[in-house]
């Protein structure tokens, strides 16, 4: 017999689940979950900040997830960037043949140890003899070693790096639960699609630029780190301000082409140039060039 549905048990990686009436093999379970690309802790440090904050944003949800799932609070044993895959951005779960339900039963909390290779964590033993909170912390922590520490505060905007070196850090002393630290990283997200997070970053610049409808430089790139393009420097920006600002923290830029292409956070894709000599029609970009003097 065979069930499909768009439903998941693990925040929506599983499509479906079959299961066979046997006598030979009772309780079989097939999960059907879906393709997505590895995990390649390289590559991603490679990549814009932006889209290790949504690696890191999902993750938080994916754990959140599982902390309140209608099975109660399971936990991943196998909790390594392997189990994962990336679906549009975004990291889901596809290995679950360790992952358990039961908390740890204990008579004290000296039988509520969580163990791992740098350190160890004692937790309480409720009054009902379980380990109060083993599943979720166990979790929490592997996130935290596995991809929080090097994914969260590598290159991020530097007026967000205070509020994010703190939730590495809570999620490394597992002082937070998976609420606390998810609500903390919604908000990270907040501040940085609203645009916030630039009230007391950028600079008023006396440079002026020209404005060029309808038209783009194809050549005279540079390449800047991270970009969005190997070839070119390619970053994303909230607003006008915020790419006059970028181009005048580079020393080689002295233009730049605003495209209508915006990342998942809804900004705008910009190129940042080191001149003007060919400037072409394009219909779907405009530039901006800085005026002498």
């Amino acid at each position: 017999m065979v069930f499909l549905e768009r439903t998941s048990l693990w925040n929506p990686s599983l499509y479906g689940y079959c299961y066979q009436d046997s006598e030979d093999i009772p309780d079989t379970l097939t999960t059907i979950t879906e393709l997505g690309a590895p995990v390649e802790m390289i590559q991603l440090l490679q990549t814009s900040w932006e889209d290790r904050f949504r690696i890191c944003l999902s993750l938080g949800r994916l754990l959140h997830h599982l902390a309140h799932s209608p099975l109660g609070s399971v936990t991943l044993l196998d909790f390594r960037p392997r189990q994962f895959v990336l679906v549009d951005g975004e990291l889901k779960v596809t290995d679950l043949d360790d992952a358990r339900v039961e908390e740890t039963p204990c008579a004290s909390s000296a039988d509520c140890i969580l163990e791992f290779p740098a350190r160890n964590f004692t937790l309480p033993c409720s009054a009902q003899g379980w380990c109060d909170g083993m599943n979720e912390k166990r979790n929490l922590y592997n996130a935290y070693r596995f991809f929080f520490t090097y994914l969260l505060p590598h290159s991020a905007p530097p007026s967000l790096r205070p509020l994010l070196d703190i939730i590495v850090n809570a999620t490394g002393e597992l002082t937070w639960g998976v609420d606390e630290t998810l609500a903390q990283l919604e908000t990270v997200l907040n501040l940085y699609q609203s645009g916030q997070y630039l009230q007391n970053s950028t600079t008023s610049s006396s440079a002026e630029y020209q404005r060029i409808p309808d038209s783009t430089i194809p050549q005279e790139d540079y390449r800047c780190w991270p970009s969005y393009h190997h070839g070119s420097c390619l970053l994303s920006v909230f607003n006008l301000a915020e790419a006059v600002d970028v181009c005048e923290s580079h020393a080689q830029c002295h233009a730049f082409v605003v495209t209508n292409q915006t990342t998942w956070t809804g900004r705008k894709l910009v190129f940042f140039k080191t001149g003007w000599n060919q400037v072409v029609p394009d219909p779907n970009r405009t530039t901006y060039v800085r005026a002498p003097g």
